[in-house]
Protein backbone atom coordinates (compact mmCIF):
# COMPACT_ATOMS: atom_id res chain seq x y z
CA UNK A 1 0.00 0.00 0.00
CA UNK A 2 1.15 3.69 -0.78
CA UNK A 3 -0.51 6.94 -0.56
CA UNK A 4 0.60 10.06 -2.11
CA UNK A 5 0.02 13.32 -1.09
CA UNK A 6 0.61 16.25 -2.92
CA UNK A 7 1.78 19.85 -1.27
CA UNK A 8 1.59 22.82 -3.55
CA UNK A 9 0.02 26.37 -4.62
CA UNK A 10 -2.86 25.92 -6.30
CA UNK A 11 -2.17 29.09 -8.69
CA UNK A 12 0.22 26.31 -10.10
CA UNK A 13 -0.55 23.19 -9.76
CA UNK A 14 -4.60 23.20 -9.68
CA UNK A 15 -4.61 22.53 -13.30
CA UNK A 16 -1.94 19.81 -13.50
CA UNK A 17 -3.33 17.11 -11.13
CA UNK A 18 -3.61 14.73 -13.46
CA UNK A 19 -0.24 14.97 -15.07
CA UNK A 20 1.37 15.21 -11.71
CA UNK A 21 -0.71 11.65 -10.84
CA UNK A 22 0.37 9.94 -13.82
CA UNK A 23 3.88 11.01 -12.98
CA UNK A 24 4.57 9.91 -10.22
CA UNK A 25 2.37 6.87 -10.80
CA UNK A 26 4.25 5.90 -13.68
CA UNK A 27 7.51 6.23 -10.95
CA UNK A 28 6.05 3.79 -8.31
CA UNK A 29 4.79 1.42 -10.70
CA UNK A 30 8.09 1.35 -12.26
CA UNK A 31 10.76 1.17 -8.95
CA UNK A 32 8.19 -0.18 -6.46
CA UNK A 33 6.22 -2.37 -8.90
CA UNK A 34 3.03 -1.39 -7.74
CA UNK A 35 0.25 -2.54 -10.00
CA UNK A 36 -1.26 -0.07 -12.25
CA UNK A 37 -4.69 -0.05 -10.92
CA UNK A 38 -3.29 1.14 -7.20
CA UNK A 39 -3.27 4.98 -7.43
CA UNK A 40 -4.30 6.56 -3.87
CA UNK A 41 -3.12 10.49 -4.69
CA UNK A 42 -4.68 13.24 -2.53
CA UNK A 43 -4.07 16.62 -3.65
CA UNK A 44 -3.59 19.25 -0.77
CA UNK A 45 -2.84 22.72 -2.57
CA UNK A 46 -2.96 25.98 -1.12
CA UNK A 47 -4.00 29.41 -1.72
CA UNK A 48 -0.93 31.99 -2.31
CA UNK A 49 0.84 32.84 0.87
CA UNK A 50 -0.70 29.54 2.41
CA UNK A 51 3.05 27.54 1.68
CA UNK A 52 5.77 29.76 3.27
CA UNK A 53 9.18 28.19 2.11
CA UNK A 54 12.40 29.34 0.88
CA UNK A 55 11.61 28.33 -2.64
CA UNK A 56 9.97 29.16 -5.92
CA UNK A 57 6.36 29.47 -6.53
CA UNK A 58 6.96 25.85 -8.16
CA UNK A 59 7.57 24.26 -4.94
CA UNK A 60 6.01 20.77 -4.64
CA UNK A 61 6.20 18.27 -1.55
CA UNK A 62 5.23 15.08 -2.32
CA UNK A 63 4.62 12.87 0.99
CA UNK A 64 4.53 8.71 0.37
CA UNK A 65 2.62 6.83 3.03
CA UNK A 66 3.05 3.58 2.46
CA UNK A 67 3.74 0.05 4.37
CA UNK A 68 6.96 -0.91 5.91
CA UNK A 69 9.00 -3.22 4.17
CA UNK A 70 10.69 -1.79 1.09
CA UNK A 71 14.53 -2.17 0.81
CA UNK A 72 16.61 1.38 0.84
CA UNK A 73 17.42 0.64 -2.53
CA UNK A 74 13.74 0.47 -3.60
CA UNK A 75 13.73 4.47 -2.08
CA UNK A 76 16.50 4.99 -3.19
CA UNK A 77 15.85 4.08 -6.91
CA UNK A 78 12.11 5.63 -6.31
CA UNK A 79 14.13 9.64 -5.15
CA UNK A 80 16.17 8.84 -7.88
CA UNK A 81 13.01 8.79 -10.27
CA UNK A 82 11.01 11.08 -8.90
CA UNK A 83 14.34 13.94 -9.72
CA UNK A 84 15.81 12.50 -12.69
CA UNK A 85 12.31 11.51 -14.93
CA UNK A 86 9.69 13.46 -12.84
CA UNK A 87 10.79 16.61 -11.77
CA UNK A 88 12.00 17.51 -15.38
CA UNK A 89 8.82 15.93 -17.05
CA UNK A 90 7.02 18.35 -14.76
CA UNK A 91 9.37 21.58 -15.57
CA UNK A 92 10.24 21.57 -11.36
CA UNK A 93 14.02 22.83 -10.30
CA UNK A 94 15.14 20.01 -8.13
CA UNK A 95 14.97 22.48 -5.39
CA UNK A 96 11.70 22.79 -5.91
CA UNK A 97 10.56 19.25 -5.42
CA UNK A 98 10.62 17.82 -1.98
CA UNK A 99 10.03 13.67 -1.45
CA UNK A 100 9.17 12.63 2.04
CA UNK A 101 8.83 8.62 2.65
CA UNK A 102 6.60 7.89 5.82
CA UNK A 103 6.57 4.04 6.36
CA UNK A 104 4.16 2.32 8.85
CA UNK A 105 3.86 -1.49 9.78
CA UNK A 106 0.79 -3.22 8.24
CA UNK A 107 -0.90 -3.47 11.51
CA UNK A 108 -1.01 0.13 11.72
CA UNK A 109 -3.50 0.63 8.83
CA UNK A 110 -6.96 0.05 8.71
CA UNK A 111 -8.55 -0.99 4.94
CA UNK A 112 -11.60 -2.91 3.78
CA UNK A 113 -12.68 -3.54 7.37
CA UNK A 114 -9.39 -5.47 8.60
CA UNK A 115 -6.25 -4.90 9.93
CA UNK A 116 -3.78 -4.21 6.92
CA UNK A 117 -1.29 -7.24 8.20
CA UNK A 118 -4.55 -9.18 7.80
CA UNK A 119 -4.75 -8.05 3.49
CA UNK A 120 -4.01 -10.83 0.75
CA UNK A 121 -1.82 -8.33 -1.20
CA UNK A 122 -1.71 -8.71 -5.19
CA UNK A 123 1.78 -7.15 -5.16
CA UNK A 124 4.95 -7.31 -2.89
CA UNK A 125 6.08 -4.46 -0.54
CA UNK A 126 9.69 -6.24 -0.01
CA UNK A 127 11.22 -4.83 -3.17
Amino acid sequence: MAQIKVYGNRSVWGERRAEISDALHEALVRTWQLPEDKRFHRFLLLDDGDLIAPRSGDYLVVEIVCFSGRSRKAKRALIAVLYDDVAPRLGLAVHDLEVVILESPKENWGIRGMSGDELMLNYRVDV
